[in-house]
């Protein structure tokens, strides 16, 4: 990986999860940073956003936590979904190929914080500042400059970019750069409340239930977490009084509802009224807004943080090559361009989940009805019955850096628990390989060190190599038949013969060209870098170099 950086560090502001990542995947490019964040220090409050997704794990695995995150926390591979007392159906979740995680996790955010923070630790080029709150962005054509208060006093910084990921409360940041945030906050609250309680049988599922007779006309989520605590969630009325239930004995009476009479703790308690919102800009010339900072989704689906994490893999690959030198500063544009329709998708998809959840008027109440009263006989019944579709990467099909294959269309998004065909614009599939030193590794590893090109049996390797050879950049050229012996990731590729499988930075399939020449994959190379095409992007003319506020 690169070590030399031709400009000063990054600013990365917040200190949470995607701004951890993304200080992490940044170094790991050989770019410093110094993250900021508002806070005195870390506050290790709750358990928050406990469900990491298997694909979120490898991001983590790349800055040398995924495992450690992934043995501490509860694996489960079952979701369960009940109407009443009775259970409707369970979901397995599949994977193409053969990954080293399980499908999801249940670690609360603080831990995994703190797991992320020995690495920051561990690592020279990050520099982290608490109790720095920024109050003031500008920028020009080189640079952005931030005002930050301390508490004693003003300090002034100034940053190649900026990758604002400061949380959900990020108004103040938001209108310096002019950004909308639109959307929609819904009224009944949730009640969290993680127990620490022996429940056999329950510690590798998650549990969701519609209209239990322990909480009448609304639902309840169960997720299992490590040291025997269970992470539960009530809906309940937007008036609930969460001092007044503890205080009359009815939260003890709740909980005994489900657990029976077995000893609990209650380990961290609160109520939340969830919302859903996405920002109109994503990119801001040289600042990227990512994570809660740029949009937020009701819970159900575990695709908040999950999602983040994906902002910040693209965002830091990207900033790294324009960064470099390796691609012109249009890259930063697609950043924009694919994670918006990953929020856009996000919010599609839990919007659809809570006009099931929380019928928006009779006609989706009754539909809700309807379906939940089928479910128990009619498995097509089954299918409409919404509870969550879980955290899931996103496939970049309709993006620019994407070159299309007719032989390998997108058939739109897959069922609950399936993962898309590997072609174009979709992660690529995981599984061991043998590396170019004999030794054992996994293929997105693999990936994740700079541009990929996989070379099936009969492809020219010679017009791959002069197509790496002319790129800027970290470009490796292997052939599939030596990568994978074993066939693992072959099949779970579908490959074919005289193809060259072109692999983003990010482990994203960018083409698949079937017997290539070197012009044709020099373009696929060109495209994934936005060297081959120029996205409209959001630069405000400014010819006498002075700084603009915001934008």
């Amino acid at each position: 990986m690169p070590t030399t950086w031709p400009h000063g560090p990054v600013a990365v502001l917040g200190a949470g999860p995607v701004g951890q990542t993304t200080a992490l995947l940044l170094a790991r490019w050989g770019v410093p940073c110094v993250v900021l964040d508002q806070r005195p220090e870390r506050d290790p409050i709750g358990s928050k956003a406990i469900c990491q997704q298997r694909d979120v794990l490898d991001v983590w695995d790349a800055v040398g936590a995924g495992r450690q995150i992934a043995d501490e926390g509860v694996t489960w591979t079952t979701s369960r979904t009940f109407h009443r007392a009775r259970e409707l159906f369970a979901i397995e979740f599949a994977e193409a190929g053969r990954s080293t995680f399980p499908p999801f996790v249940n670690i609360s955010q603080t831990r995994t914080e703190q797991i992320l923070d020995e690495r920051m630790l561990a690592e020279p080029l990050i520099d982290v500042r608490w109790g720095h709150r920024v109050v003031h962005v500008a920028q020009d054509d080189e640079r952005v400059v931030l005002q930050c208060d301390t508490g004693a006093g003003r300090v002034s910084l100034q940053a190649p970019y900026l990758v604002a990921c400061g949380g959900s409360r990020s108004e103040e940041l938001r209108t310096l750069l002019g950004v909308g945030f639109h959307g929609q906050s819904f009224d009944d609250r949730f009640l969290i409340c993680d127990i620490r309680v022996d429940l056999p049988g329950w510690a590798t599922e998650r549990r969701f239930y519609f209209d239990p007779e322990w909480n009448p006309g609304r639902q309840v989520l169960i997720h299992p977490c490590p040291d025997s605590t269970f992470r539960i969630d009530w809906q309940v009325p937007a008036d609930f009084d969460l001092e007044a239930e503890v205080a009359s004995g009815a939260l003890d009476a709740r909980i005994r509802a489900i657990i029976g009479v077995r000893d609990y703790e209650i380990v961290w308690k609160s109520v939340y009224r969830f919302h859903s919102r996405v920002v109109d800009r994503m990119r801001c010339d040289r600042v990227l807004i990512a994570g809660d900072a740029a949009h937020l989704v009701s819970p159900f689906g575990a695709r908040g943080l999950n999602s983040g994490v994906g902002d910040a893999e693209n965002a830091a690959w990207k900033i790294a090559y324009v960064g470099h030198g390796w691609a012109p500063a249009d890259l930063l544009e697609s950043y924009h361009a694919e994670r918006h329709a990953a929020a856009v998708e996000n919010i599609a998809v839990t919007t659809a989940t809570m006009d099931f959840l929380v019928p928006q008027d009779e006609q989706q109440a009754r539909h809700r009805a309807e379906v939940l009263a089928a479910a128990a006989t009619d498995p097509d019944a089954r299918a409409r019955v919404d509870s969550g579709r879980l955290a899931e990467p996103f496939w970049y099909v309709g993006s620019e850096l994407t070159t299309p294959a007719e032989e390998r269309p997108f058939a739109g998004r897959p069922p609950r628990g399936r993962v898309p065909p590997a072609g174009p614009g979709v992660l690529l599939p995981d599984a061991p390989v043998t590396t170019p030193g004999g030794g054992r590794g996994r293929a997105r590893a693999l990936a994740r060190d700079g541009f990929l090109l996989l070379t099936t049996d009969g492809a020219d390797l010679g017009a791959a190599h002069t197509a790496a050879a002319a790129m800027p950049g970290p470009v490796r050229v292997l052939p599939l038949a030596e990568l994978d012996p074993e066939g693992t990731l072959t099949a779970a590729l579908d490959a074919c013969a005289r193809e060259v499988w072109v692999v983003r930075p990010d482990a994203h399939v960018a083409a698949v060209l079937t017997d290539p020449t070197v012009d044709e994959i020099a373009r696929a190379l060109h495209r994934a870098t936005a060297r081959a095409t120029a996205p409209h992007h959001n630069r405000e003319e400014n010819h006498d170099g002075a700084l603009r506020a915001g934008r």
